[in-house]
């Protein structure tokens, strides 16, 4: 009996070993760097290009906007905030915009037809305002997601301006480096600083382009930054030694972060705990003196 469960203890350590490691090697930026150079084909994630002249299909998408009662005005604020989560499709805001107003109806008629009796106007108020409020949830989970990708990645990609400043390249150089060593361990940065180059080149002044990605990004970190930036501007200060003193600071807010996220682990674990684990051995160590008191009254 003994070697069967050493058997089977080492068995299912070793499967659990073994899918471990293969999904930490899979997702590993080593291995995202390896299948990025020999890919053949593709290159690294690059910014789409946009045309100069107005898409037909903006045009379509926006036309359909006055039927689901969106203005110019909301359609563009609407479409800010999906940028800002990740969904850069022109069609992202009409789709949203329906799955706001028609899903919730759709979604409420289904349990009318299905269902019998009171319960059926329960199901259908329960499921038109989960389809009401599950778009939004969707899109705060991508606007949190981004933010956190930024904030992690930040101290990174000043550490590799302050590199590229320090070798004698430029500051918009330096960006440009910079996007593009970051864009496979940080694609959301990246793509952002991708954003802040276009629009220095195409005329734009640095200040406000730099305060058009904190506009963009809306995470405090980058704002500290634009800050800076536009203080060591306009009294001339060295810009080396000012990202480098910010990076310290973004890299002491991420291991904060880290510490933090730490220590609400303990307390996370506990309902895990509460709910599956002790029950089950409640059952196994009273259980046999459970059963030995009941038989002992029985008799």
């Amino acid at each position: 009996m003994l070697i069967t469960l050493v058997a089977v203890f080492i068995s299912v350590a070793l499967i659990a070993g073994l899918a471990a490691s293969s999904v930490m090697a899979s997702t590993s930026t080593e291995r995202k760097r390896l299948r990025a150079v020999t890919q053949k084909g593709e290159m690294a994630t690059r910014p789409e290009i946009l045309p100069l002249s107005t898409d037909p299909r903006v045009d379509g998408w926006t036309r359909a906007a006055p039927m689901l009662g969106l203005s110019r005005k909301d359609l563009d604020r609407l479409r800010i905030k999906l940028l800002r989560a990740g969904y850069g499709h022109s069609s992202a805001p009409i789709i949203y915009a329906a799955l706001e107003r028609i899903a919730p109806l759709i979604a409420g008629a289904i349990p009318l037809f299905l269902l019998d009796g009171p319960p059926k106007w329960f199901a259908a108020a329960l499921a038109a305002g989960a389809m009401f409020f599950t778009p939004g949830l969707i899109v705060d989970h991508g606007l949190a997601k981004r933010r956190r990708a930024i904030e992690n990645g930040l101290a990174d990609a000043l550490d590799l301006l302050v590199v590229c400043i320090e070798a004698g390249s430029g500051l918009d150089q330096a960006i440009v480096k910079t996007s593009d060593e970051l864009a496979i361990a940080y694609p959301v940065l990246a793509n952002e600083l991708r954003i802040l180059t276009t629009e220095i080149r195409a005329g734009k002044p640095r200040i406000e382009a730099f305060k058009s990605l904190a506009q963009r990004t809306k995470v405090d970190d980058v704002r500290a930054l634009v800050a800076m930036m536009i203080q060591t501007d306009r009294f001339g200060t060295s810009i080396g030694q000012a990202l480098r003193t910010h990076a310290d600071v973004s890299r002491d807010k991420r291991r904060q972060r880290a510490e933090e996220k730490a220590q609400k682990v303990a307390v996370k674990l506990v309902f895990p705990l509460v709910l599956c684990f002790f029950p089950a051995f409640y059952v196994v160590v009273l259980g046999p003196a459970v059963i030995q008191f009941v038989r002992s009254f029985m008799k």
